[in-house]
């Protein structure tokens, strides 16, 4: 080779190398998608000709590529056009290549109009990251014969640029999602853990599943005997709070022996997860579904659907099931504690609120009462309870006690309460009830007890006291003592017979 060819030829490889270095640089201080994909066009065009120019990201695994980006006579848009990727000779072979002439014939995707002005000619060169093609930047022009060899090894070289400006843009979007996915993951689990009320619990649960998971319908089910029980709902797609199902077909048992979320994809057609009762009475085109657990027991299962079409996948499940995970850690605490504060207002013998639950609950009915509702007071205590107590043991007087709580219980509507005040008496707190009503609550009380096949035939009988809010007793303690007067008048009356 003559020495001045020779020179010419490394000047111009060394102009080459400068080129890509500086559209190097240029590509590399991108750091989103959009600007990404503009600045590959920029930087082409300002060194290869490129009345047309396009670029398509590729996935192996779906044989699906994608343009992303388009432009025609130097103006750039996004596009979102999908084609089999391996149809592209590019994807197919993983070589550049060029076209002279004829483009229509030989292309697939041609850019510029339809019209007079079409593009003719086209050099076309794979991104590739890892041995793995990525995708395919081509420019176009509209004269043939356009391009030449060098102007395809520079695209290549832009090409490859490209695929590692690319992956670096994926890396960043990737830890910028992660890093808010954290964030809000860390917000979600402290509105979680900040309430104790249960079914406070539960709506948040559903809302942060609806928010993450970005889905139309978002459910907390909880497994109860042989159904399961909507116990929270968000979105437009989602069943009604209270719905139950049969627990039938393959669903719940996948999820007990798995612990890990299920993706259900196209919950219209025939799945063995699914029975034609529960696909009917989910309205979603897909969804996923994460068991919710209380120690090693499947207690429910949290499930987030879409109606369009929309496939959720391993990311989807895994961000699922770290959700499932705190879900389930709020869960139990809200279960804990309502177990503990039914423990504290709870007497244990009888089953019926104690004397603290009654206090606070006559402390609200009180002040309903001092804005004009009616409130009256019972007050129970058996007779002869010490003589019948010392005669036959304290066991035998625990079984009275906790039948006399039971027929108290069976007789008292679900608006009122009656508790356990103290040893052997008892009080019921009647809303909205005259002293007359009252009366007649007693005396249907005093029947019900006699009938008791374990209370009647031993002869244990009630006395009754009976108050109602008003003047002369305008607080709790002074409502109490007029029924506990009224008692002891009624249990001299009977003394006196």
């Amino acid at each position: 080779m003559p020495l001045a060819e020779r020179a010419s030829n490394t000047a111009s490889l060394a102009e080459r190398y400068r080129v890509l270095l500086e559209i190097g640089h240029a590509l590399t201080g991108t750091l989103n998608d959009e600007d990404l994909y503009a600045s590959i066009y920029r930087e082409t065009a300002r060194v290869i000709e490129a009345d047309g120019f396009y670029v398509s990201l590729y996935d192996a695994e779906s044989d699906e590529a994608t343009v992303v980006f388009w432009a025609d006579e130097g103006k750039g848009r996004q596009a979102q056009i999908v084609y089999v990727g391996s149809e592209n000779p590019v994807i197919r072979t993983g070589k550049a290549r060029m076209v002279a002439d004829h483009l229509r014939d030989q292309s697939l995707l041609v850019i510029g109009d339809v019209g007079e002005r079409v593009t003719r000619s086209a050099i076309s060169a794979p991104m590739s990251t890892r041995g793995q093609i990525v995708g395919v930047i081509s420019a176009q022009s509209y004269r043939p014969h356009a391009y030449t060899h060098s102007d395809l090894e520079l695209l290549q070289g832009i090409a490859d640029l490209a695929a590692v400006a690319s992956q670096n843009v994926r890396h960043v979007n990737e830890l910028d999602r992660r890093r808010r996915e954290a964030e809000n993951m860390e917000a979600i689990v402290r509105a979680l853990v900040s309430s104790l009320d249960m079914d406070e619990v539960l709506g948040r649960i559903a809302e942060a599943a609806l928010d993450l998971l970005e889905g139309d319908g978002a459910v907390v089910w909880l497994l109860e005997e042989e159904s399961a029980r909507v116990a929270a709902s968000q979105g437009p797609i989602a069943p009604e709070v209270g719905s139950r199902l049969a627990l039938e077909g393959d669903l719940v048992p996948l999820l007990t022996q798995q612990g890990r979320p299920l993706l259900l994809d196209e919950i219209g057609e025939e799945s063995q997860l699914l029975t034609d009762r529960l696909r009917t009475h989910l309205r979603a085109r897909s969804a996923l579904v994460a068991p919710l657990s209380f120690g090693d027991r499947v207690t429910g299962a949290l499930a987030v659907g879409v109606a369009h079409d929309r496939a959720f996948d391993a990311e989807d499940a895994h961000l699922m099931e770290r959700l499932a995970g705190h879900a389930s850690v709020a869960l139990q605490n809200a279960r804990l504690h309502a177990s503990l504060q039914a423990l504290s207002l709870t007497d244990p013998l009888t089953g019926l609120p104690n004397r603290r639950h009654l206090e606070l609950h006559l402390s609200q009915e009180l002040a309903a009462a001092r804005r004009g509702r009616k409130l009256s007071v019972v007050l129970f205590d058996l007779d002869n309870f010490k003589q019948y107590n010392d005669t036959l043991g304290h066991l035998a007087g625990d079984e009275v006690l906790s039948a006399v709580g039971d027929v108290l219980a069976g007789e008292t509507r679900a608006m009122n309460l009656v508790a356990r005040y103290g040893g052997d008496e008892f009080l019921a707190v009647l809303s909205d009830t005259s002293v007359e009503g009252a009366r007649q609550h007693a005396v249907r009380v005093a029947k019900r007890v006699a009938r008791h096949p374990a209370l009647g035939p031993a002869g244990i009988t009630l006395s009754a006291g009976v108050a109602s809010f008003d003047d002369a007793n305008p607080s709790i303690a002074e409502l109490i003592r007029a029924a506990d007067e009224d008692m002891y008048r009624s249990k001299a009356a009977k003394s006196s017979k």
